[in-house]
């Protein structure tokens, strides 16, 4: 069984190596937003709806904007990060900074992802980890479609916002979206086989590494240099997840203009943190 496992991996891994992933999908597939819910909140208006997936089925999402939008505004994605039991592990994690950021004059599309439900790292395979990367990638990149048919959107003002898998994900959307004007990366790590070596059954040896190898055309550390917007990097000095290491060469790859902070935090970050993120796009957003 061990010679198979073996067998399987190197042979994608070779058939991989050779051939750059593309994040190219259909952009002429319909949209189709719809609302299910509208509520008012801290004197925004959040709107629950759903739109259509790359794959046919509905994704949920939230856009928080001013009840009257004139003129044109900034939009903003944002993509939450990955950490259960913790009750921000879903998209309502950045609705405090989208309700202050639509106060300013933004709109803001806070998105479902596989990792919004707390089994997802459970119920994912290593078999699948690349090919639903890649995919994941094309999602993000639809999303930005649902973001830029919103009414009002300033196309020269648009940002990304992402902590852990969304941060990394958002690294190889980033680089391959000419669309996004402006990045925060918050605590991801420089390679998706830092995570999804996690877990059971434990690889070492040669099998371990193919499968680095594997996902290594997908490493985020390899997208920071593609990224040509302004970014904010994010890093927590005591972060069980991203060692001090690996931040250092993550900041290192991105390309100026970058701001780099590290936090007296875990991985979920700060207050600190939030202030400083929303005051930096605040900044890029309104120039």
């Amino acid at each position: 069984m061990k010679f198979l496992q073996l067998s399987f991996l190197a042979f994608i891994a070779t058939a991989r190596a050779f051939a750059e992933p593309s994040f190219d999908y259909n952009r002429d597939s319909p949209i189709d937003v719809r609302q299910t819910e509208i509520r008012e909140q801290d004197g925004v208006t959040l709107r629950e709806i759903t739109y259509v997936a790359l794959d046919g089925t509905r994704n949920s999402a939230t856009i928080i904007a001013r009840k009257e939008l004139t003129g044109t505004c900034p939009g903003i994605l944002f993509v939450h990060w990955y950490g259960p039991p913790e009750p921000t592990s879903n998209r309502t994690q950045f609705i405090p900074d989208a309700i202050e950021l639509a106060g300013q004059g933004a709109v803001s599309l806070l998105i479902d992802t596989p990792w919004s439900r707390p089994e997802y790292f459970k119920e994912r395979t290593r078999e699948t980890d690349y090919t639903r990367s890649v995919q994941q990638v094309k999602d993000l990149r639809r999303a930005m479609d649902v973001l830029m048919s919103l009414p009002n959107i300033d196309p020269k003002r648009v940002a990304y916002v992402g902590h852990d898998f969304g941060a990394m994900y958002g690294a190889l959307a980033a680089a391959s979206d000419s669309r996004m004007k402006a990045f925060v990366f918050m605590a991801g790590t420089s390679s998706f086989s830092d995570w999804f070596l996690y877990g059971r059954p434990k690889l070492d040896g040669e099998i371990r590494q193919k499968l680095v190898d594997e996902l290594a055309p997908l490493d985020p550390i390899r997208y920071l240099p593609k990224v040509k917007m302004p970014i904010l990097l994010q890093f927590a000095s005591d972060d069980e997840h991203v060692s001090k290491e690996r931040a250092d060469a993550l900041a290192q790859a991105a390309n100026e203009p970058k701001t780099v902070r590290i936090y007296s935090a875990k991985h979920e970050l700060n207050a600190e943190a939030t202030r400083d993120r929303v005051a930096w796009l605040k900044k890029e957003l309104w120039k």
